[in-house]
């Protein structure tokens, strides 16, 4: 049994009081101080981990006012804040032991759009991707582009000056905010603006903080000016925060904007700001060049910068070879082919297709003209769709260097310097020589058109001369940059790495620190970071608490064992603000960041290495536990589950992050280090469960699928318990709610003539037989709750000229594994594996009916039984019979495919098989992009669940089904998901194998069974 965990161990602070003071005077927002959400904040995408004392997420600017109102007060005057955004930063920008203040959950609203003057006035905690949605109808989008624009706030982009592919045409953030409200140190609410002289006279005349800051500014740019021009480099990635050299603009005006682009939050928090916008290039192309070594590609990159191409992005063959074994290659896969080792995109744009096809013809004969060795080849491709995948597969080389195995990975902390574009190769030879001298593997991807790299050598910083690297490479690679003329912070932002700007600034960072006291006079605003006050110095990168120091008590072993959580690099993919996009349903539902796949991973990271200090291995733990009598294990539970010393157990609060996980699988497949929460999850709760109690209703959904056989004997008991008020009521007592009722059909009985895939019937086949054969293998739910959809698999196997097959009654065990009943899912697995191989030995294809039930045999079971048997899902099954569907006559109406959620994460296949299925027939289906139902197998059933649930559902399924149109047919692919939407909506939504009986069968009309509901 593992022991109790202290929830919080640390000593009682100003900030403690800080809070509460917050509380008091009205403080709208929400305040997170439970050890839980101080270790989730304690990381973000860099090296780091510094524990806060606390985080704020305020509901409006009052609640910024409050917060910098109360760190004014004398008795406060020790604490400190760090604004944060989208948490992606890799370099511990918004790390802090003070109060982080997170503008993301609550003010996250679009105040203004104006099309005609193309402006666009937002809060900090819009996301920009959310943002260029909104815009897109009006043919207007924010420009700056980044890898994390889906989980990017502007408020972060603001502060870190922000910028990516295509910055040589778009420039940086700051080259398109317009205004910025901001609120000071002393409460002052401030709106910065460019201004004129005149203007600027009237600000420098203000006796309070505003003025003081004007006047500081105004003298440094005037008496400074000569230094400022020699020490900030003429590079388009300039240097960024407390930026001098753009404060007096060129058409004459005073922009204090520009020193506050960049501060990362040390100088004012940023509540709203006012954007410039730019038109949506009508037409635009990428041409994919392919190469023999990354070398070539660089050499390369200078021709096609040269051809007045919007921009061009380089990636090596380390990011190459791990994005050909992620989830985005199939799409993008013939773009790509052969074997290259670098590759360059360059993107062409133009405002009408005349224009871009002169400008593609333009590049082509420039290619031709100017032969180069290493040269392989090259694709175009002009298609939206195509450009978006292509675009996609850049922006997750970050996250892929991540994915690799073992306790040596890519991590960040040189990974984004400039130089000037004509000094890059040169530059990058002497980067890589440094890296091969201490022997190190790396990957290297980048926009080559502005002089930026992003390189992340591979470090296992749970070593101590790993990590003593981070000090030798990062101090070597600064004096690289100088010597090239470039900076060490060409995009990613300062943070830990303040250290050395003193030596960039020189002479001026003396004048960095008066500009600091002008704002925030007592250090409140994220100290250490950029700036240090007069008489005292910056952290030292390699005193900054590094997450691999904590990690280091946890043991390689355990790390491996528990499916990539400790290996969270915190790039945020999970935080994806979008509703349709599959990742993460919890987080979309609860803005709660402990609700994430990085949450999970952080707080069961950190659960880890607490055992690993108490001496518990918690696999050797799992399997004692498995051994001991369910009577002692009972009264132990029991025992600990009363016992008010366990109150405050760590475990807790772990356990709360776990319970909102809908074990739906988009982390498994969506992020790149293939972090899989429900995997760890089930690991956890099996654990946590043999400490303490169950709830009520675990056992009875755990068993649900070896109960349902005696339920459907007993059919009128169990309908009238799920049907009638008081068996409701009963039901919600013991945890349970919107549980379906059972249908009278049989498909076993009704499918009597349809023969069982004994050995004895099998081994009568001849191989002909054989070949024309195929076994089902429904899932409990799919045959007892939905068994129409069996009858029509059947029928469409007969059509085709296929014999079935019924598989024997089997047991596949997800709701055990989903609970975190491991012993019993152990014993399960294996056994059912064993009859699937001795069904799958005789050639004869096997064939689920429900995805997550299906894929469930992929996954679930690689841990747990030795299984060679492949259960296809239904399309991967017809894909191989495609040449026997018959091409219908006719025009049909528009086919809506919603697929199901964890078919699309780690099937990524599937949706495009039925496509090409229907499309044999001549139809046309659409994949509407749908983000979770909200169901998730038994999760939408539990009473706890069913607000998320019902929360999620309305976000994207319910919205997808209202626009569907009157004559389209809709077809869903899970029985989760059918059954979500019968709930919800009163709409039953068929099968595609049952549009596909009733194509097949040439049938105007879809089966109306026991007066069944389907959708045209």
């Amino acid at each position: 049994m593992i022991p109790r965990l202290d929830a919080d161990r640390r000593i009682a602070s100003p900030s403690d009081n800080f809070l509460r003071h917050l509380a008091a005077q009205g403080f709208q927002g929400d305040i997170g101080a439970r050890a839980a959400d101080r270790l989730v904040f304690s990381t973000d995408n860099s090296i780091y981990q510094v524990e806060p004392a606390g985080i704020v997420f305020p509901k409006n600017i009052g609640d910024l006012k409050r917060i910098a109102k109360a760190l004014a007060r004398p008795e406060f005057s020790g604490v400190t804040i760090a604004p944060r955004g989208g948490g992606t930063g890799t370099n511990g920008q918004s790390l802090s032991e003070g109060i982080v203040v997170d503008c993301s959950r609550h003010m996250n609203r679009i105040l203004e759009i104006d099309p005609v003057r193309r402006i666009a006035r937002v809060e900090a905690g819009v996301v920009k991707d959310q943002l260029n949605k909104a815009l897109a109808p009006h043919g207007l989008f924010f420009a700056p582009e980044l890898s994390t624009s889906n989980r990017a706030t502007i408020g972060g982009m603001v502060s870190t000056d922000a910028c990516g592919q295509g910055s040589c045409l778009y420039g940086k953030t700051s080259n398109h905010v317009l205004g910025l409200r901001v609120v000071l140190a002393d409460g002052s609410d401030f709106l910065s603006r460019p201004v004129s002289e005149e203007e600027l006279r009237a600000l420098q005349t203000r006796q309070n903080r505003i003025g003081h800051i004007h006047r500081t500014l105004a003298r440094i740019a005037r008496d400074d000016k000569a230094l400022i021009d020699k020490i900030f480099p003429k590079l388009n990635r300039f240097m960024t925060g407390y930026d001098l050299a753009h404060l007096q603009r060129e058409d004459g005006r005073f922009d204090l904007n520009a020193v506050l682009c960049g501060s990362e939050g040390t100088l004012a928090m940023i509540a709203e700001a006012e954007l410039n916008l730019l038109p949506i290039p009508a037409c635009a192309a990428l041409i994919n060049i392919r190469y023999d070594d990354f070398n070539a590609a660089l050499e390369d990159a200078r021709t096609l910068v040269a051809l007045d191409v919007a921009s061009v992005e380089t990636i090596d063959e380390t990011v190459l070879r791990l994005a050909r074994g992620d989830i985005v290659w199939p799409r993008i896969a013939a773009f790509f082919p052969g074997d290259a080792d670098g590759i360059n995109i360059a993107e062409v744009l133009a405002d009408t297709p005349e224009e871009l096809s002169e400008k593609l013809a333009a590049v082509a004969a420039a290619l031709a003209k100017t032969s180069f060795a290493g040269r392989k080849g090259y694709t175009i491709t002009t298609k939206k769709a195509d450009i978006e995948a292509i675009w996609a597969m850049r922006k997750r080389a970050v996250g892929l260097l991540g994915n690799v195995e073992g306790p040596t990975r890519p991590v960040p902390f040189v990974e984004d310097t400039a130089v000037p574009p004509e000094h890059l190769a040169a530059y990058i030879r002497e980067f890589r020589a440094l890296l091969d001298a201490e022997g190190l593997t790396y990957g290297m991807f980048g926009h080559v058109d502005a002089g930026v790299l992003h390189v992340r050598p591979a470090l296992d910083l749970t070593r101590a001369d790993h990590a003593a690297l981070v000090r030798r490479i990062s101090d070597a690679v600064v004096a690289l940059t100088q010597k090239y003329g470039g900076v060490l912070w060409g995009e990613h932002g300062k943070g830990v790495r303040s250290e050395y700007v003193p030596a960039f600034f020189g002479p001026l960072y003396p004048r960095l620190q008066e500009i600091k006291q002008a704002f925030d006079p007592l250090n409140q605003l994220n100290p250490g970071k950029i700036v240090a006050p007069a008489g005292s110095s910056l952290p030292k990168i390699d005193a900054v608490p590094l997450r691999g120091t904590l990690d280091r008590a946890i043991g390689n072993d355990i790390r491996a064992a528990f499916d990539n959580a400790a290996y969270c690099n915190g790039n945020g993919a999970c935080f994806d603000f979008d509703a349709d996009s599959l990742m993460c349903p919890s987080y979309k539902a609860t803005r709660d960041r402990r609700f994430s796949p990085k949450g999970r991973a952080s707080l069961m990271r950190e659960w880890l290495r607490r055992l690993s200090e108490k001496g518990i291995d918690p696999r050797r733990e799992a399997e004692r536990q498995r051994r001991t009598s369910v009577i002692l294990r009972l009264a132990r539970r029991a025992w600990n589950s009363l016992n008010p010393a366990n109150r405050d157990d760590f475990s807790h609060e772990v356990r709360a992050a776990m319970d909102t996980c809908l074990a739906c699988k988009a982390c498994a497949g969506q992020c790149p280090v293939k972090v899989s929460v429900p995997a760890f999850r089930a690991k956890f709760l099996e654990l946590y469960y043999g400490r303490y109690l169950r709830p009520v209703n675990d056992p009875i959904v755990a068993t649900i699928e070896t109960m349902l056989p005696l339920l459907a004997r007993a059919r009128p008991l169990y309908n009238l318990a799920v049907g009638s008020s008081l068996g409701k009521a009963l039901l919600r007592r013991a945890g349970l709610t919107a549980l379906p009722t059972l249908p009278a059909r049989s498909p076993r009985r009704e499918l009597g003539r349809v023969p069982t895939a004994t050995a004895q019937a099998l081994a009568r086949l001849d191989s002909a037989e054989r070949a024309d054969a195929v076994i089902f293998v429904p899932d409990a739910f799919t045959e007892h709750f939905d068994p129409q959809v069996l009858l029509d698999a059947v029928a469409v196997a007969r059509r085709l000229g296929i014999h079935p097959f019924l598989a024997p009654p089997l047991l596949n065990g997800k709701a055990l594994h989903v609970h975190g009943y491991l012993g019993a899912f152990h014993r399960t697995a294996p056994r059912t594996a064993r009859q699937l191989d001795r069904l799958a030995e005789t050639g004869i294809p096997l064939v689920g009916l429900d995805p997550s039930m299906t894929l469930a045999f992929r996954s679930e079971y690689a841990g747990a039984a030795a299984m060679r048997a492949c259960v296809l899902l239904p399309q991967e099954w017809l894909a191989t019979l495609i040449d026997r569907l018959p091409t219908l006559a006719g025009k049909w109406p528009r086919h809506r495919l919603m697929a199901h959620c964890t078919e699309r994460s780690t099937a990524p296949a599937a949706v495009g098989q039925w496509i090409a299925v229907f499309a044999k027939l001549g139809i046309d289906v659409v994949a509407a992009e749908t983000g979770c139902c909200g169901m998730a197998g038994t999760f939408g059933h539990e009473v706890r669940n069913r607000e998320i649930s019902e929360r999620l559902y309305a976000m994207s399924w319910q919205p997808a089904l209202a626009s569907a149109g009157a004559d389209d047919v809709v077809m869903a692919t899970g029985y989760s998901c059918r059954s979500q939407a019968k709930l919800m909506d009163g709409r039953q939504i068929p099968h595609p194998l049952q549009i596909l009986r009733a194509r097949l069968e040439d049938d105007a009309a879809l089966p109306l069974k026991d007066g069944a509901m389907y959708d045209m």
